[in-house]
Parts: structure tokens; C-alpha cells; sequence
């Protein structure tokens, strides 16, 4: 089995299953919970631009790739990955600031490379730290390390 590493993309995160919390649906904790969830929901249509609208302008990753080489990035990987499947688990999140959250976040990631039915299928699990800030009403990723599990 081939497989596709995803670890040069920080949208490997992006993409995540539907969270719930019991917290007030306007709290900072669900709204942060939401983001991450329209970031899997945007990675498992392959949608570079709904995804973007979740990075900030001022974006750094650890691999030290800025918005516009992410988004490259995610465009190569959504064309090269014909489908793409998330399974998320936020281990951890804290709000050091206000306005600051920090996310720990396993993915389970499934792709399928080149026609349906073909022997593509790859598969990755991976640990995520995001940084998300508040840029008026909402939370947009402005860090992001990976590694694989």
C-alpha cells in the first residue's frame, strides 16, 4: 500500500468530524469547536476556499509554510487525493487569552488517490497543534505543528 504523506500540509487537520460540547453554543469553546468542524467539513469536499477562510492572513506554521503556501499545498493534495475522509478528536482545549485558543487534536486521515475503485487508499493518523486567534467575530487558525502517530 502506497502511502501519502500528509504531514507537509497543514490542512491535514482541516479536516475534522462534527464535535459536539455541552457548552452554550456561543461560548468561545463551541464556537472554536465549529471552526474545526467547518475546516473537516471544507477538507472532505475539497474545498480549498471555504478552508482558507478558517487560516489567518497572519498564518505561520512549524514547517514555517505562510496562508498562501498552505493553500498551494492543499489545491496539490485535492487534486492528487480524489476523496478525502476525516476522523477528528480534540484531546485538548485551553484558552490562555481571551483571544487565544490552543487545540491538541488527533486525525485519522483517509485519501483515495487516481479513479474510483482504484488501489490508492491511504491512511494516516496524526497529532495536531493548532493556535487559533479572534479576528472580530471569529476564530481562525494562526499555528499549526504536526506529526505523524
Amino acid at each position: 500500500m502506497r502511502r501519502f504523506r500528509l504531514l507537509r500540509s497543514p490542512f491535514s487537520w482541516v479536516a475534522f468530524a462534527l464535535l459536539t460540547a455541552c457548552a452554550d453554543p456561543g461560548s468561545p469553546e463551541q464556537q472554536v469547536r465549529a471552526v474545526i468542524a467547518s475546516m473537516e467539513t471544507a477538507a472532505e469536499a475539497r474545498d480549498v476556499g471555504d478552508l482558507m477562510e478558517h487560516i489567518s492572513a497572519s498564518y505561520r506554521d512549524a514547517q514555517g509554510q505562510d496562508r498562501a503556501e498552505a493553500s498551494r499545498y492543499a489545491r496539490g493534495y485535492f487534486i492528487a487525493n480524489q476523496s478525502v475522509h476525516l476522523l477528528t478528536r480534540i484531546e485538548s482545549l485551553e484558552f490562555p487569552a481571551p483571544d487565544e485558543a490552543r487545540v491538541k487534536l488527533q486525525v485519522g486521515m483517509a485519501g483515495r488517490a487516481g479513479e474510483p475503485g482504484a488501489a490508492g487508499l491511504t491512511t494516516d493518523l496524526y497529532n495536531f497543534d493548532l493556535a487559533l486567534i479572534r479576528e472580530g467575530d471569529e476564530w481562525k487558525v494562526s499555528y499549526a505543528d504536526w506529526h505523524a502517530h
